[in-house]
């Protein structure tokens, strides 16, 4: 008799100890060193001697029935069934028995999975959903991405990086991919347009007017219909109106360009936190392969990998050889969309529901 599926629990993130390998659980809070001893591999070793091998590798993200199985059969062959996924969508196998770790490299290897993204590497990008099931996306985030990746495979399973380099991708400029050494965001640069004839038959104007963050949006009555209408010197072109009112487009196959930042990081080593800064924009939006993103980025990192001293990150670098020397050092054009002269937030702020002051 098969054994039932294991129910989901409704009431938030089930207790991670229940699903932690038996030499993690006995060891917790209680190791010794750890060490790499090549890419794509950690080895860690507790105070009571126990040693424990991550082997981590790249995945597709948006993975088949089929992948999901192919690698839970590696994990149940070389790796006693235990394994996990990284919030940059790694998956990392635990084994308990160091002969089975380049067996299971070589498996690994041979189904396509590439071993790497640990230490001074390039990661695997972390990404918003794009087109399969985010519903206000500019660009395919997983399709720009997995031809990224496709041209930076070596930087991946080698560590040749001054620091670990972290790239993140977003469908749309709310940037919920998140701050990154480079990230590719997608920007519309024009207001939505608005299909007045549609807008009372599909929209809750209320809900549209309440999700605009700067309050650019506002109820009109147009040629004798409730409809909405778009102040255009407050608009930031982020898309949010589109998803509850599809009316009120702003995908353009003109206007809406990726742009690519630099130096965002989240961690306070040798320097605080940071946000990125834009580097390039007006890209083009071509898919299937996005070529000039990708041109942007390897040229970005050729640069940043031969000139940054040792454990700078990319913001790091720039910040020591100075803005001016990174556009010269990288090629890449200074424009006057690079200056942050923008100084509509007070006017929108205090016109919103949001924040007074």
């Amino acid at each position: 008799m098969a054994e039932a599926p294991r129910m989901p629990e409704e009431s938030g993130v089930p207790d991670i100890q229940d699903f932690l390998h038996p030499v993690l659980k006995k060891n917790y809070g209680n190791w010794k060193w750890h060490d790499r001893p090549r890419p794509g591999v950690l080895h860690h070793v507790a105070h009571s001697g126990d040693e424990i091998w991550t082997v981590r590798a790249g995945t597709p993200r948006q993975m088949s029935i089929h992948t999901i199985r192919e690698l839970m059969d590696i994990a149940d062959e070389y790796a006693e069934g235990y394994v996990r996924f990284t919030i940059r969508s790694n998956i990392e196998f635990l084994l308990s028995d160091e002969s089975k770790v380049q067996p299971i490299i070589d498996k690994l290897g041979e189904c396509g999975y590439p071993v790497g993204g640990t230490g001074n590497s390039v990661s695997t990008v972390s990404h918003t959903q794009g087109w399969l099931h985010c519903d206000i996306p500019g660009t395919d985030a997983s399709g720009a991405v997995k031809a990224l990746m496709d041209e930076l495979i070596h930087e991946f399973v080698n560590e040749e990086m001054p620091n670990r380099v972290r790239l993140t991708s977003s469908c749309c400029q709310i940037n919920c991919g998140g701050q990154g050494d480079i990230a590719i965001n997608i920007q519309h640069t024009k207001p939505p347009k608005i299909d007045h004839a549609q807008v009372a038959n599909v929209c809750e104007r209320p809900s549209v007017v309440a999700r605009c963050p700067v309050a650019a949006i506002r109820p009109a009555v147009v040629n004798g219909k409730p409809s909405l209408e778009v102040d255009e010197r407050k608009c930031v072109c982020c898309g949010a109106c589109f998803p509850p009112c599809p009316p009120m487009q702003i995908n353009d196959p003109e206007h809406s360009k990726f742009a690519v930042w630099v130096g965002g990081k989240h961690s306070n080593a040798r320097s605080k936190p940071s946000f990125h800064k834009l580097v390039a924009s007006g890209i083009p939006n071509n898919p299937p392969r996005w070529p000039e993103v990708s041109e942007i980025v390897k040229k970005i990192l050729a640069t940043y990998k031969a000139d940054a001293k040792e454990w700078e990150r990319i913001g790091e670098w720039a910040e020591r050889i100075g803005w001016p020397a990174f556009f010269e050092k990288t090629g890449l054009p200074f424009t006057k969309y690079h200056i942050d002269n923008w100084r509509g937030g007070r006017a929108n702020l205090n016109a919103s529901a949001h924040i007074r002051f």
